[in-house]
């Protein structure tokens, strides 16, 4: 973060946490390869070993069960193409699981939130094997339905997938009360550093190799592992404190009361401590974002997966809002070094937009 700049695009990317960019030094002075026998391969394998049980502790796991990829895209894809048959998944998934081979889209309801009901309706006809469905969404923060989901999913004879990218630290995060099959987690969301995530399965469950070529990762995985990016990133986790999720949850309830005039888009179902989507119909997303980036403020118009474009949003487009709180909808996260000063410099320069809407006439009731 620049120097007067205020960050408040957590769930994008967070920046690296202090002890992140401690392991990631101290891990640039192994040499070797977590393959190799001598001690410096030993040593290697000592650090790969140590970020995996942290890893899987985080989400009571077992270590062999974790599973190092690049990222949460590759953990979506590695878990969404274990099958040949039919995958459902909520309308407002993340890309990496929507674009899977065979996905069916399922629909939500206003507050962004699976359709259970249409989720039985599809169960009954036999034919599904995998249901993938987010913890909680990353431009809403809408949390899902997932054990609910999991227990329909089983009694139906398929798996479920979780993305669990954005609820990491953000609030308890357990495969086993999920009743997941496998979940996804990405480092950079919670402090960590870009280029490393896992994908998690319980105990049991077969995962099919996508990368072959190599025994690493119990052979799920082929390519030498990330070792400066997994140890920052079982870092990054020893590093969430205990309070963490409450103090960001009071941030974001401090943001909500002082803009109550606005329009919070799933603001009566329960969320994540750390996200707002925040409409101000008559002035487009792009518009507001380049607005505060201006005044030093980084925000984003959505999900941060399209290449540095502004596109209309698929997430609130599925809830049926209308066209013009897709249109105005910014996301405003929150994270681990969030403070009062930052979200009350937001508000302001916010309201600030919403005077010169009035003003300009351009306000929309909706």
């Amino acid at each position: 973060m620049g120097p007067g700049r205020t960050y408040l695009d957590h769930n994008a990317s967070s920046p690296l946490r202090p002890a992140a960019k401690t392991a990631i030094l101290a891990a640039a002075d192994l040499d070797g390869n977590p393959t190799s026998i001598h001690a410096e391969g030993r040593a290697c394998r000592r650090c790969l070993e140590r970020g995996r049980q942290v890893v899987a502790s985080a989400v009571g796991a077992e270590p062999d069960g974790v599973i190092f990829t690049s990222g949460a895209t590759e953990a979506n894809d590695l878990a969404c193409n274990q099958t040949r048959g039919t995958m459902l998944a909520s309308a407002v998934e993340h890309p990496s699981v929507l674009e899977a081979r065979g996905c069916e889209r399922l629909p939500v309801d206003p507050s962004g939130r699976l359709d259970l009901a249409a989720l039985e309706r599809r169960l009954r006809s036999g034919d599904v094997d995998l249901v993938a469905l987010m913890a909680a969404n990353n431009e809403t923060g809408v949390v899902q339905p997932v054990a609910e989901a999991a227990r329909l999913a089983r009694r139906h004879g398929a798996v479920l997938h979780v993305d669990a990218v954005q609820v990491l630290g953000r609030m308890p995060l357990s495969l086993a009360a999920l009743g997941a099959d496998t979940i996804a987690l990405s480092a950079h969301k919670i402090g960590g550093p870009k280029g490393v995530g896992a994908l998690v399965h319980a105990s049991g469950v077969a995962v099919r190799a996508r990368l072959r070529g190599g025994g690493q990762e119990h052979r799920l995985r082929a390519g030498t592992e990330n070792l400066i990016g997994i140890a920052s990133f079982a870092a990054a986790i020893e590093a969430i404190a205990a309070d963490e999720a409450p103090r960001i949850d009071a941030l974001r309830r401090r943001l909500e009361a002082a803009v109550d005039v606005g329009i919070v888009v799933g603001g009566g179902a329960a969320r994540l401590c750390s996200t707002v989507a925040l409409a101000l119909p008559g002035m487009d997303a792009a518009s507001q974002v380049m607005a505060l980036d201006l005044d030093g403020i980084a925000v984003s118009a959505g999900a941060a997966c399209s290449s540095g474009k502004v596109e209309r949003s698929h997430v609130l487009s599925a809830m049926g809002l209308p066209d013009e709180i897709v249109r105005s909808t910014i996301r405003v996260s929150l994270g681990w070094n969030t403070t009062e000063a930052d979200v009350d410099r937001f508000v302001a320069a916010w309201l600030r937009l919403r005077r010169r809407v009035r003003s300009a006439g351009r306000a929309v009731s909706v």
